[in-house]
């Protein structure tokens, strides 16, 4: 039997990772599946000129400036006549090991003619332009312009000062808005940037609420310790609440956010007084047991943000990777000498499918981003639910029609809304 398993084994292996980010189970709810528009990708680079030097900056004199580039995959709709399909060449949480992603994205493809909401993607601390790349593809075959930035010094091979991603990251995701409009043609003719969507994760989230009106606490803008919280000559006081220059940030252009575990309430950047000044409607996913932006914290979040309509989606016994990687490429099932473990753990969860988390995610984005982003009304079904899934009664007539008593989550088949809450507040 021993030779037979061996073989067995030895045929199943690949030649090649594939690494699909466009994977979709059978079981996935309702919107998640891909839309109906062909999908282009292109790289991009765009130049912040003058932008304030966070790691160069000493306790003394003038900070220094620097044309800061932020590199960033744009997906968007298609030409009809392109022919699906294409991979992508990433890093690995190492910053070292190179892997192939492959997915729907035709690269460089024709834009289709239109008009297409912009959605901004942001990655965490480290992460890269791809963490999120099921997302984009996914959200631009339904009709949006999806970017996803390398936030410099935040990424794998570019792991500098905490203090840069302190102060900058919500500097990048209006930097990138201004950039998607200010593009004369291509990309920028087809991009509404009026109706501008930021999905952030981890560090992503707490840039995207920042830039939402959630402005910092005087605590996070005056302490003095540990050092990694305390960007030099007091930058970070320019997100403070009820500053001016925190009230500048804000753009109306951005109707609604997706922050998922987002970091920052867990260390006090954030008071009740300052999420209170959030404004954009919010949908928040985390994980129950989040032990890095830690769980209790992203619900004072939720419970805090008082000025908007917010969500909470929450994974139940999931950690800080719910929803938002993709799912960890073959090769970092390997060890990685210079992390000293495998890369797995980065991307993937001890409770969940990553494919999973991934299309319940594809299908909220999709519901809530039609709502704010689109105006349509016809998506609020899916996000009016009981707030435990698992109590939710499925209740359908011989014809397969819902009946009175029917409580399942909208969207989800029969016996798959497990595992998952949905609370909602009102603003007051």
């Amino acid at each position: 039997m021993k030779p037979l398993v061996l073989l067995a084994t030895v045929l199943a292996l690949p030649a090649a990772a594939e690494n699909r980010i466009d994977l979709m189970r059978p079981d996935a709810p309702a919107l998640a599946p891909a839309g109906d528009y062909v999908v282009g990708v292109r790289t991009m680079t765009f130049a912040d000129e003058g932008r304030v030097d966070v790691v160069n900056t000493g306790a003394e004199g003038a900070p220094p400036t620097y044309d800061r580039e932020i590199t960033a995959e744009i997906w968007y709709p298609a030409a009809d006549d392109t022919e699906p399909g294409g991979s992508y060449t990433a890093l690995l949480r190492d910053g070292e090991t190179e892997v192939t992603l492959t997915g729907m994205a035709a690269r460089d493809a024709v834009p289709l003619e239109g008009s297409y909401p912009l959605v901004l993607l942001s990655h965490g601390y480290p992460g890269n332009r791809f963490l999120l790349s099921h997302l984009g593809e996914n959200l631009a075959s339904k009709g949006y312009v999806v970017v996803s930035a390398d936030h410099p010094d935040s990424t794998y091979d570019d792991m500098g000062d905490f203090g840069s991603t302190l102060v900058n990251r919500p500097l990048d995701q209006a930097f990138l808005i201004d950039a998607i409009a200010g593009l004369e043609d291509g990309i920028g003719a087809i991009a509404d940037t009026d109706h501008t969507g930021i999905v952030g994760y981890s560090m992503g989230g707490y840039g995207a609420l920042i830039f939402g009106g959630a402005g910092l606490s005087e605590e996070a803008v005056t302490r003095e310790e540990p050092e990694r919280y305390v960007p030099p000559q007091g930058l970070l006081a320019r997100h403070a609440a009820g500053s001016d220059s925190h009230a500048e940030l804000v753009d109306p252009r951005v109707r609604a956010i997706v922050a998922i575990g987002p970091w920052g309430r867990n260390r006090d950047f954030w008071d009740a007084e300052g999420l209170a000044g959030l404004k954009k409607p919010l949908l928040l996913v985390a994980g129950g047991q989040d032990d890095v932006s830690e769980y209790p914290a992203i619900r004072e979040i939720f419970e805090e943000t008082t000025g908007t309509d917010r969500y909470l989606l929450t994974f139940t016994g999931a950690n800080h990777n719910a929803a938002a990687p993709i799912p960890a490429p073959e090769e970092a099932w390997e060890m990685s000498e210079s992390l000293g473990r495998a890369p797995f753990d980065h991307y993937a969860d001890a409770v969940w499918d990553s494919v999973r988390m991934n299309n319940i995610l594809q299908h909220f984005t999709t519901a809530f981003f039609a709502i704010h982003l689109e105006g349509r009304s016809d998506a609020a079904e899916y996000l009016d639910l009981v707030e435990d899934a698992e109590a939710g009664v499925w209740s359908v007539d011989e014809a397969g029609e819902p009946v009175d008593d029917h409580t399942q989550w909208a969207g989800f088949p029969e016996r798959t809304a497990k595992g998952l809450r949905l609370e909602y507040r009102q603003a007051e």
